[in-house]
């Protein structure tokens, strides 16, 4: 069964996602907050371990954008992800 992303909102904890989901926004974050320049996918993949296959930097990119599309993430360029303007702490906090 697929999880449901919340739409965020001010307060919401990352630990309403899922740990894909909460994975992502961590490495996201430590990006972020080490103003280095938001990651692809494909950068994503390769930081995770995971191997850089067309179908897993796919299944990365659209939990991305389900992200992006409910307010935890932001697009600042097509393809590279940061975490959005609210959302940037794990407890709700920004």
């Amino acid at each position: 069964m697929r999880s449901q992303v919340p739409v965020w909102r001010e307060g919401l904890a990352w630990s309403a996602l899922s740990v894909n989901c909460q994975r992502i926004l961590q490495a996201l974050a430590d990006r972020a907050r080490l103003h280095q320049r938001p990651l692809t996918c494909q950068e994503m993949a390769a930081a995770f371990g995971m191997d850089v296959v067309p179908a897993r930097v796919e299944a990365l990119r659209s939990k991305a954008k389900r992200l992006v599309a409910r307010g935890w993430l932001a697009e600042p360029e097509p393809g590279r992800f940061t975490p959005a303007a609210g959302a940037a702490g794990p407890d709700g906090g920004s």
